[in-house]
C-alpha cells in the first residue's frame, strides 16, 4: 500500500499522511498504531536508501563522462604505461570489470540489508499479533469464567447435586452459549469449587449456630444439643442428623484443640512459674497442686476440667521444658545484643 502511494516521499511524516491512509483496508488490517508507524518509518528509510543509491549512480556516470571529455588520445597513450610522477597505471578493462563487480556486491549488500530489515519488521509485527491474540483469548476466558460462575450462583444452590445432574439444567439456560469457550475440565472444576463453597458456607453457619449456645461445653452430648437446635434453619439445611452429629464432633475436637492452645498461653503468662519450678516439684510433689490452685482462677484452666489428668501432664511438661532451657538471659544482655 505504501509503495503504491506516489505522494509519499522520503521526506513525508506519518502524522501528515495518516488521514489519507485510514480509508484503506490494508491500513486498518494493522490494529496496533505503534506497528503502523514502525512500518511507515521503515518504508521511509528504504526510500532514502534508494534515493541515495540513485544519486551515487548518477554522480559516477557524470564523473565518467567528464573524464572521457577531458581525456585525449595522447593522454591515453601516455597513461598506458607508468606515470613518471606517481607511478600509477591507467585504468584498463580489468579495472572497470573489478569496479563493476564491487558495485554489484555493494548493491547486493544494500538489498540484503533492506530485506533483513523488512523481515525484522515482519517478525516484530508477528510478535505483536501473537501477544494481542493471547491477550484477547485470556480476556475471553476470564469473561467465560465470570458468566459460568454467575450461572452456577443463580441455578445451583444445593450442595448435594452432582455435575452430571447440574449440567443438564445449565444447558437449558440461554447463558450457556457464553461459556462454551471453556473446556469440559474447566467447567467441571469450577462446579466443584462452587459446591465446596456451598458446603463451607453451610458448615460455617452451623458452627456459628453452635457458638451461640452458651451452655455448650467440651463434654456436651449430641443428644442434648439436638434438642436445642432442632428448629434452627441452619440445622435443618443439613437434611441429615448423622451428618450434623459428625460435624458437631468435629466442632468439639477443634474447640478442644483451641482450648489447649489457650491453656498453653496461660502457662506462658504465669510469672510465678520459672525454670526452678521443676526442681521444686521434684522435691515437693504438692507444688503441682499449688500451681493448679493459682491457675484455677482462670477460665482457660477450668474449661479443661473434663481432662484434668491430661491438663496436669501439660503443666508438668511445661515445667520440664523451662528447666531444660535454663534461666533466661539478663535484661542487660538482651539490651547489649539489640545494640549490636
Amino acid at each position: 500500500m505504501l509503495r503504491e502511494r506516489s505522494e509519499i516521499t522520503r521526506h513525508s511524516r506519518f502524522h501528515d499522511v495518516r488521514k489519507r491512509l485510514e480509508s484503506d483496508s490494508r491500513y486498518r488490517a494493522i490494529s496496533d498504531p505503534a506497528v503502523r508507524e514502525d512500518l511507515f518509518e521503515e518504508h521511509i528509510k528504504i526510500l532514502k536508501d534508494e534515493k541515495k543509491r540513485a544519486k551515487d549512480k548518477d554522480r559516477k556516470k557524470r564523473d565518467k563522462r567528464s573524464s572521457d571529455r577531458r581525456g585525449s588520445s595522447t593522454d591515453r597513450i601516455e597513461y598506458a604505461g607508468l606515470d613518471e610522477e606517481d607511478g600509477e597505471r591507467a585504468p584498463t578493462s580489468d579495472d572497470e570489470a573489478e569496479r563493476q563487480q564491487k558495485e554489484r556486491e555493494r548493491r547486493l549488500r544494500a538489498e540484503a540489508s533492506i530485506k533483513e530489515r523488512e523481515k525484522e519488521v515482519q517478525r516484530t509485527l508477528a510478535t505483536h499479533l501473537r501477544d494481542r491474540d493471547k491477550e484477547r483469548q485470556h480476556h475471553q476466558r476470564d469473561e467465560a469464567i465470570r458468566h459460568f460462575n454467575a450461572l452456577l450462583a443463580d441455578l445451583v444452590r444445593n450442595a448435594e447435586l452432582t455435575w452430571k445432574e447440574v449440567k443438564k439444567q445449565l444447558k437449558k439456560d440461554h447463558r450457556w452459549e457464553l461459556v462454551e469457550l471453556l473446556d469440559r475440565e474447566d467447567r467441571e472444576g469450577l462446579f466443584n469449587d462452587h459446591i465446596s463453597n456451598l458446603v463451607k458456607k453451610k458448615r460455617d453457619k452451623f458452627r456459628e449456630m453452635l457458638d451461640e449456645i452458651s451452655s455448650l461445653e467440651l463434654t456436651t452430648q449430641w443428644k442434648d444439643i439436638k434438642k436445642v437446635i432442632r428448629e434452627d434453619p441452619r440445622y435443618l439445611k443439613y437434611n441429615s442428623s448423622e451428618r450434623c452429629e459428625r460435624e458437631f464432633r468435629e466442632y468439639l475436637k477443634d474447640k478442644a484443640m483451641n482450648a489447649k492452645l489457650s491453656f498453653r498461653e496461660l502457662l506462658h503468662e504465669c510469672k510465678f512459674i520459672t525454670h526452678k519450678s521443676w526442681d521444686t516439684y521434684r522435691e515437693n510433689l504438692n507444688h503441682l497442686r499449688e500451681i493448679e490452685d493459682i491457675l484455677r482462677n482462670d477460665k482457660r484452666y477450668l474449661v479443661l476440667s473434663h481432662m484434668h489428668a491430661e491438663r496436669s501432664q501439660m503443666i508438668l511438661g511445661y515445667l520440664e521444658d523451662l528447666h531444660k532451657r535454663g534461666p533466661p538471659p539478663p535484661p542487660t544482655a538482651s539490651e547489649s545484643s539489640r545494640r549490636k
